[in-house]
C-alpha cells in the first residue's frame, strides 16, 4: 500500500490532520494506495506557500518561466512509460491509450505554454485625438486548478501550465479518484528544482479540500473541469467573492452522420468517438444521429465494430476497453441501461457488467453498449451517462438533425460527417456547441479555444484564451498631443 503525499511549499507532506483516503485500482476493485484526506488547514498552508512564492515567480522573466515548464516536460517525457502505467492502474484506462494520448498530451501542454509564455502579447489602440491606449496583463496571484478523474495528468497539466506560464502560483487539487500521476508530477517538480510554493498539490475530497480552495479569500481564480452539478456548486460559492471562473462541464455530444458521408471513416471514427477511454471523456459522441436512408447500413457496421472491441486487463497493450473508474460509477451506468429499457430502448449489443478472468475478475468492467428505438427527448438521450453507452437515432432532414443535436441542456462538442462542403459549413454554424469537428473527432490544436455553452460551462481554455484568463487586464491611456 503506497502512501501518497501533498506537495506544499516544495516539500512532500501528509495532511495536517493525518487522515487517509483509499485509492483503488479499477481493474481489480482493490485498494492499492492511500492519499491524504486534506481539509481547510492544508489548503491554507498551500495558499500561504503560493503567496510567499508569488513575488519572485511573477517577477521571473517569461522566458525563464518557460524554461521551467520545458524542464518539467522533459522529465514527463523521460518517464512516459512509468506515468502511463500509473495512469492505467489508477483510472482503468488501457495502457495503450495512456501511452499514445494521456502522457504525450501532458508533455505537449507543458511545451505549448512554455513557448507561449514568451510570445504572449497585448493590445494597443491609437486615438485620432492624439492619445494611445495600451493594455497591461498581469498575473492574478494565487489561483486554484481543480482537475477531473478521466484524463488525470492530461487535464492537470492543461490547467497548471498556462497559470504558471502567465506568472501565477498555483494550488491544484486533482481528483481523489485518480491522484497518482499528480503525485508523481510533484516528485518531478522536486527533481527539477522548481522554486518552492510555485506549484502546490493538495489531495482530498471535494467537500473538504475542494470547497476550501474555492472559498479561500486569497485565491483569485478557479479553473475547474468536471460535472455540471459540481460546477454549479463552485459557481455559487465563487461568484459572491467575484473570483474569475473557468468551468468546463458535462456534455451529451451528438455525432451527425449524413448519407453522403465517406462511409468507412465515419463508422470507425464514430466508434472511436463513442468508446475511447470507455466513453469517459467529456467530448465523446454519445448520441449518434444517422440519416434514415443510411441508418440500417450504418447501424449494422457500427455494432459489428463495437462487438469487435477488445476488452481486457488495462495493462495489456492489446486492450481497447478497460475498466470504469469506480464501483459507484459502474452502478450509475448500469442504472441508465435499466432506464433505457424502461423507456423502450432496444439493446443492440452490450448492456451488462463484463466478467473477466484472472486478476481482473473483480474489476469494474462494462460491456460497450449500443441502444436504438429511443425518442430524442427521453432521459437516456438527455442526461450525461459518461460511460460506454451510445444511442442511435435516425433523422430525415438537415433541419431535424440540427434540432435533435441542439435539443439537450448541454453544448460542449459535436461532430458531423458529410462530403457536401456547403452543408458542413451550414450545419456547423447552427450547432450549439463549443467544439465542432467535421469529418474527424478529437483532432486538437492547442491554439484554439476550448469550452462549452449552455450547461456545458463558461469561459474558454487553450491558447491565448487560457493566458488571458489567468491575467488581469489594465488599460493605460496616454495623451501626447
Amino acid at each position: 500500500m503506497k502512501n501518497l503525499s501533498n506537495y506544499i511549499g516544495g516539500k512532500l507532506v501528509s495532511s495536517a490532520a493525518g487522515g487517509w483516503l483509499e485509492d483503488f485500482e479499477p481493474a481489480t476493485g482493490q485498494a492499492y494506495a492511500r492519499i491524504p484526506d486534506s481539509h481547510k488547514t492544508d489548503i491554507d498552508n498551500a495558499v500561504a506557500a503560493a503567496q510567499h512564492a508569488f513575488p519572485g515567480w511573477s517577477a521571473t522573466p517569461a522566458a525563464e518561466r518557460g524554461k521551467w515548464l520545458h524542464k518539467l516536460a522533459a522529465l514527463v517525457e523521460r518517464d512516459l512509460e512509468n506515468l502511463a502505467r500509473a495512469e492505467s492502474l489508477d483510472s482503468g484506462k488501457p495502457i495503450a491509450l495512456a501511452r499514445s494520448l494521456d502522457i504525450p498530451r501532458a508533455v505537449a501542454n507543458l511545451r505549448f505554454f512554455a513557448a507561449a509564455a514568451s510570445q504572449f502579447a497585448s493590445e494597443s489602440h491609437a486615438m485620432e485625438s492624439g492619445a494611445i491606449n495600451y493594455t497591461l496583463r498581469s498575473p492574478l496571484g494565487v489561483v486554484g486548478c481543480i482537475s477531473p478523474w478521466n484524463l488525470p495528468l492530461y487535464l492537470f497539466t492543461w490547467k497548471i501550465a498556462p497559470a504558471l506560464a502567465a506568472g501565477n502560483c498555483v494550488v491544484a487539487k486533482p481528483s481523489e479518484i485518480t491522484p497518482m500521476t499528480a503525485f508523481l508530477f510533484s516528485e518531478l517538480c522536486i527533481e527539477a528544482g522548481l522554486p518552492a510554493g510555485v506549484l502546490n498539490v493538495v489531495h482530498g475530497l471535494g467537500p473538504k479540500a475542494g470547497t476550501a480552495l474555492v472559498e479561500h479569500a486569497d485565491v483569485k481564480a478557479i479553473s475547474f473541469t468536471g460535472g455540471t452539478n459540481t460546477g454549479t456548486d463552485i459557481a455559487s460559492r465563487a461568484a459572491p467573492k467575484f473570483k474569475k471562473l473557468s468551468l468546463e462541464l458535462g456534455g451529451k455530444n451528438p455525432t451527425i452522420v449524413f448519407a453522403d458521408c465517406d462511409f468507412e471513416p465515419s463508422v470507425s471514427e464514430s466508434v472511436r468517438a463513442a468508446f475511447s477511454n470507455q466513453g469517459e471523456i467529456c467530448l465523446c459522441g454519445s448520441r449518434i444521429l444517422v440519416e434514415r436512408s443510411l441508418y440500417t447500413r450504418f447501424r449494422d457496421a457500427f455494432v459489428a465494430r463495437v462487438q469487435a472491441l477488445r476488452q481486457g486487463d488495462p495493462l495489456d497493450g492489446r486492450t481497447e476497453q478497460g475498466a470504469l473508474v469506480s464501483e459507484p460509477h459502474l452502478q450509475k451506468v448500469l442504472g441508465y441501461i435499466e432506464l433505457a429499457k424502461k423507456e423502450g430502448g432496444t439493446i443492440l449489443c452490450g448492456g451488462r457488467r463484463a466478467q473477466l478472468d484472472g486478476r481482473c475478475a473483480n474489476g469494474w468492467f462494462m460491456e460497450p453498449t449500443v441502444i436504438e428505438n429511443l425518442p430524442p427527448g427521453c432521459r437516456t438521450n438527455q442526461e450525461e451517462i459518461f460511460g460506454p453507452v451510445v444511442t442511435l437515432i435516425p433523422f430525415d432532414t438537415e433541419e431535424q438533425a440540427i434540432g435533435y443535436a441542439n435539443g439537450t441542456p448541454y453544448g460542449l462538442a459535436a461532430s458531423l460527417w458529410s462530403e457536401n462542403t456547403s452543408r458542413c459549413h451550414r450545419v456547423a454554424a447552427k450547432l450549439e456547441a463549443g467544439l465542432i469537428w467535421v469529418n474527424c473527432w478529437m483532432l486538437r490544436d492547442l491554439r484554439v479555444p476550448m469550452g462549452g455553452v449552455k450547461q456545458s460551462g463558461s469561459g474558454r481554455e487553450g491558447g491565448w484564451e487560457a493566458l488571458r484568463f489567468f491575467t488581469e487586464a489594465r488599460n493605460v491611456c496616454i495623451k501626447y498631443a
